[in-house]
């Protein structure tokens, strides 16, 4: 590797004014550094932002409920595999339109979900799917804290 002085090669000649030509190469070193570190970061941010199964919701014409919009809707699940939004209770049949209905301006709200201890998990996890399954995203389960 042989290097040359800026008086001597063509790139570096001295000019009558006694300073340099520029150089007309550009460094892209920085640029490519920045640019790794940006797709490192996209690689590992990206798998955590897709959340939830995307589901065609259905179509109903069923009445709304009045709710406050921003807070969560609680469903119940009691021992007796009753189901209740607050503190009605709704048949099987007819909670996925009621949550629609409900849901109607704000897609993204948030659902808790409380199973009496008592019911067999499959009972939950049927519950906790048809409402998956109805396109709502947020879905939560509400426990007790242990001791």
């Amino acid at each position: 590797m042989a290097g040359q002085l800026p008086g001597r090669s063509g790139r570096g000649r001295a000019k009558r004014s006694g300073g340099y030509s520029p150089m007309a190469e550009i460094n892209v070193t920085p640029l490519v550094d920045v640019m790794l570190v940006l797709l490192v970061v996209f690689m590992i941010t990206a798998p955590l932002l897709t959340a939830g199964v995307p589901v065609d919701l259905p179509e109903s014409k069923a009445d709304p409920i009045h709710v406050k919009a921003n807070e969560p809707i609680e469903i119940t699940l009691d021992k007796n595999n009753h189901i209740y939004i607050g503190e009605t209770r709704v048949e099987r049949s007819r909670l996925i339109p009621l949550l629609g209905a409900m849901t109607k301006s704000n897609p993204d709200r948030r659902i808790f979900i409380r199973g009496d201890q008592s019911l067999d998990y499959g009972q939950v996890i049927e519950l906790i799917g048809a409402i998956n399954g109805a396109g709502f995203k947020k879905v939560a389960l509400i426990s007790l804290q242990e001791r």
